[in-house]
């Protein structure tokens, strides 16, 4: 279990392995092109929405003009990251089924925020999830909080993604890693100064449309190989896989069932509280495009990891035949993460090999675009804009902060990325899930759903759940072990998210019950007076009529 919990969050980072361990080959003129042809695509979009982008509503919610469908493609964009295709890949060639297990907990996640979130969010939400728990909770240290969880979560899941992109920069073109670190940034940078939400938006849906595809064409691919038939293809892994009929069955979270129930719930509710998913239910027009908009992205990721099934299984039984992808220790060249890209030179030689790398880097950028939007809307409205200024920034004065938001954060990812070159990342995706769960996720349940809720609370949980989750995965297997080389854990559950998040909750409620109970009819006041203004000023025309 600890050695599968590693495996995938190293392969969502594509790890350093891949960088150090070889190439598949020198760059062809096919994967040069088809990468340039998608940076062209990309920073096309960015100067049409640049002319777009004239307010606060438009950078941070597309002027919340984006359609549910529309929507529904952009979260598929956010969600599915290398690591979804290049690690879940890697997974089921080294574990079989016990890979897909990640997969069930990412979409399990989006019903869970469509039942209890994602309308409620866009009703009361501006821009931010900080602002939809401000809207129930009064004072400036609620505010402070999310925007630094938020950022804390940011910062774990930008650092895997740029090591990432480097190293995939690196493979393709040879070049140094730092300069391709420095070559990420700046795009990132460009796609959310001049673009904001709109750019970031269109960026990631042209990247779950390309992703969406290239799993179909490689899904086809694989099943023409076996004649169309599952059970040739299980057959075959069986086969070639030295662990024989146990890759068909879940054999690791078997041995460690609690650390396999702390994954998925890590997993199924860090997905509701990830700050740069949230973001997305903002840019459409009402409540009912944001309950419309994760049902499609439900469908596409469903569809996805649907895919990965066929593809990991198909990478497991057709690489294992093909001796001149392994090393002379019977290893994929480059490591177990360039599975995926290693499949598609099979089934498609060099063409299908730049495409599936031009798109693998275009999912990165979609992704650290739309977190480095995520952080930077933290520190501009959320820091800066209300607390600051309290709320008396111009428009105009708000966008420029963003944007100098978005260039420090610009420098402070590529001196992560390459400073983090040679290190071990692996738990850094699952931290940022674990984080999200324990801190994010029960104050935003709680501040929508619980009138008694106070900011004390809301803070104090929130933070018990941050500093929990930090501290027990240092002691956990995937640091105190893996990292710091001690012969066993001192907290064996791996990701804790099974303790962090009843914990968070349970603090929640007790201070809010316990500790200075006037706050919560302060908060409850001016919630209720906020709605009223809120109709006063929204439906005037209903206030007449009833007149």
């Amino acid at each position: 279990m600890k050695k599968l919990i590693a495996a995938f969050a190293a392969s969502a980072s594509v790890t350093y392995a891949f960088a150090a361990g070889g190439s598949i080959g020198s760059p062809s003129a096919t994967s040069v092109l088809l990468f340039l042809a998608v940076i062209s695509i990309t920073l096309a979009i960015t100067w049409w929405a640049a002319r777009r982008t004239s307010s606060t509503s438009d950078f941070y919610a597309a002027g919340g003009r984006i359609s549910g469908f529309q929507n529904g493609l952009a979260i598929t964009g956010d969600a599915l990251s290398a690591g979804a295709f290049l690690g879940l890949t890697a997974l089921v060639f080294s574990s079989g089924f016990d890979g897909l297990i990640y997969a069930i907990g990412y979409t399990t996640g989006l019903p869970i925020v469509v039942f209890l979130m994602a309308g409620k969010l866009r009703q009361l939400g501006k821009f931010t999830f900080t602002d939809v728990v401000c809207s129930r909770l009064s004072g400036s240290a609620i505010r402070v909080f999310s925007a630094c969880a938020s950022l804390i979560i940011v910062a774990f899941y930008l650092i895997a993604q740029m090591v990432g992109a480097g190293q995939l920069i690196q493979l393709l073109f040879g070049i140094d890693y730092t300069l391709a670190i420095v070559l990420v940034g700046v795009l990132m940078v460009l796609y959310v100064v001049f673009g904001g939400m709109m750019a970031t938006t269109w960026v990631q849906i042209i990247k779950a449309v390309l992703m969406l595809g290239v799993g179909a064409a490689i899904t086809f691919l694989v099943w023409q190989q076996f004649g169309f038939s599952m059970g040739a293809l299980l057959r075959k892994a069986v086969e070639v896989h030295p662990g024989k009929d146990a890759i068909l069955s879940p054999t690791a979270f078997a041995k460690d069932p609690l650390s396999g129930l702390s994954l998925g719930i890590a997993l199924m509710l860090g997905t509701a509280g990830l700050p740069h998913v949230l973001m997305r239910f903002f840019t459409v027009p009402d409540a009912k495009a944001a309950r419309t908009s994760v049902l499609w992205a439900t469908i596409f990721m469903n569809c996805f990891y649907a895919m990965i099934f066929i593809i990991g299984f198909g990478a497991l039984a057709l690489l294992r035949t093909h001796p001149e992808y392994m090393d002379a220790k019977g290893l994929l060249i480059g490591g177990s993460n360039t599975a995926a890209l290693h499949l598609s030179h099979i089934l498609g030689g060099e063409i299908m090999f730049g495409l599936v790398s031009a798109v693998a880097f275009a999912t990165i950028l979609a992704v650290v675009a739309g977190l480095t939007l995520s952080g930077a809307s933290a520190i501009s409205h959320d820091i800066y804009g209300a607390l600051f200024r309290h709320k008396t920034a111009d428009a105009r004065d708000e966008i420029r902060i963003v944007r100098v938001a978005t260039i420090a954060l610009g420098v402070f990812a590529i001196a992560l990325g390459i400073a983090f070159k040679g290190q071990n990342v692996a738990y850094m995706i699952s931290l940022a899930f674990s984080i999200a769960c324990s801190s994010t996720f029960p104050v935003l349940v709680l501040a929508i759903y619980w009138n008694r809720l106070t900011a004390t609370g809301a803070v104090v949980g929130g933070s018990v759940g941050l500093l929990s989750s930090l501290l027990l995965t240092v002691l956990g297997p995937a640091i105190w072990v893996k990292v710091l080389g001690h012969a066993s854990p001192v907290f064996p559950i791996d990701p804790p998210a099974l303790v962090t998040v009843p914990l968070a909750f349970l603090a929640c409620v007790m201070v809010s019950r316990y500790w200075a109970p006037a706050e919560s009819t302060q908060g409850e006041d001016l919630r209720r007076s906020r709605g009223h203004r809120g109709k006063a000023q929204l439906e005037p025309h209903q206030a007449g009529h009833r007149a």
